[in-house]
């Protein structure tokens, strides 16, 4: 979303993870894998950074969720390998199971990135504002 957000610049991880509230760590590989897919493409030096590596309305967010999830197995009757279930051969909630995943990868297949990224102004101002240092509590000014 913040690399969608500045599609011309190279953020850093460390101010991707500021703006987003998350782990430096965790981001890291978050964007290793992402440059592996070939979603994001990662620049050295003095004015590196990451961006995205196709415009955001060729990122298919369907796509992207397949690419990333290791695993879309909801239950383990899904996966013929590993299923122990004795009542497989005949439950039905399996099928519906797997119609509500359909369900739910046909509705992120319909949505880009670009489209994630409305509305871009409300979304540019709250990552603005995540960048401000913390309004010290009353309690805080007191002391």
């Amino acid at each position: 979303m913040v690399l969608g957000l500045e599609p011309t610049e190279c953020i850093t991880v460390h101010a991707m993870a500021v703006r987003m509230n998350m782990s430096y760590e965790h981001l890291v590989k978050i964007v290793q894998r992402l440059a592996e897919l070939g979603y994001v493409e990662t620049v050295r030096g003095r004015h590196g950074g990451v961006r995205l590596a196709r415009p955001a309305e060729e990122i298919r967010i369907g796509q992207l969720v397949r690419h990333t999830e290791e695993n879309l197995t909801l239950v383990e009757c899904f996966d013929p390998e590993t299923n122990t279930c004795p009542i497989a051969p005949a439950c039905a909630l399996a099928g519906v199971l797997d119609e509500a995943l359909t369900a739910f990868l046909d509705v992120l297949d319909r949505k880009t990135l670009a489209d994630a990224l409305e509305p871009r102004q409300q979304l540019v101002a709250l990552l603005s504002r995540s960048l401000d240092p913390p309004t010290p509590s009353p309690t805080e000014l007191a002391s």
